[in-house]
């Protein structure tokens, strides 16, 4: 595989991108597919990305071009690791900062081992239910688009895997975190659902994806400076 320039796009390239603050997955993917085009001067070229990341979240795609993007999904079934910050005592209904919190709880009575048994709780083969504004499709339609429309719909519990919940900082109400987990898992939930396991709320305020199998944020392109190598290439 190419993982580094000089890219054959049309053959098919690798690309690892950190994914910017308040881009979608897909505005990335536009913006790359966009930017090559626009320089090979081709009217189609295939551009996928491995994995969804919410607006809200930053930190590592993984972007294939060309024939390389029937690998896409071998990627997205590999263990990913995040990093981020939850915020006790409030609810949102996006589960994450995109909205204004919809309620409040008291924090007065979490203590550290309410916050250990929680954590523990969390940790192995659990059952999770989507956000309602997610990407997760029903009926071809997104959940999030059928949310903001006012209509909420049943979802049923899916199975995933923690590999690792490592409470980071602990500085009440905010939560540092490190999660390992397989694919298929919402941090928005483990957070949503951490906030009722301490008997109160909470919801994500930050949230990074460091790593996909193998694949480390620290050696991915910041968009702008691929899109300006893109854009040089000869």
């Amino acid at each position: 595989m190419n993982f580094s320039p000089p890219y054959d796009f049309q053959a098919g390239a690798f690309l690892l991108v950190n994914k910017p603050l308040e881009w979608t997955s897909f505005d990335v993917v536009n913006k790359l597919r966009y930017t090559i085009k626009h320089k090979l001067g081709v009217k189609k070229i295939k551009v996928g990305h491995a994995g969804t990341l919410d607006p809200l979240a930053t930190g590592l795609l993984i972007i294939c071009t060309g024939k390389f993007t029937k690998k896409l999904e071998s990627f997205q079934a590999q263990k990913k690791e995040y990093t981020g910050t939850l915020l006790l005592g409030k609810t949102t209904p996006s589960f994450d900062a995109e909205q204004e919190p919809d309620a409040t709880y008291p924090t007065e009575h979490i203590t550290t081992e309410l916050i250990e048994t929680a954590r523990s709780n969390y940790l192995g083969d659990i059952e999770q239910y989507p956000p309602q504004f997610s990407a997760l499709k029903v009926n071809g339609v997104p959940l999030y688009k059928l949310a903001r429309r006012g209509e909420k719909v049943e979802v049923k519990a899916r199975p995933v895997h923690i590999y690792k919940f490592d409470l980071t900082r602990v500085a009440i109400p905010e939560i540092d975190f490190l999660v390992e987990c397989s694919k298929g898992t919402y941090i928005r939930s483990l957070a949503h659902d951490f906030g009722k396991a301490v008997q109160s709320g909470a919801y994500l305020t930050a949230l990074c994806r460091t790593s996909i199998g193998d694949y480390k944020s620290e050696d991915a392109w910041e968009l702008d400076d691929l899109l300006e190598h893109i854009k040089g290439v000869e």
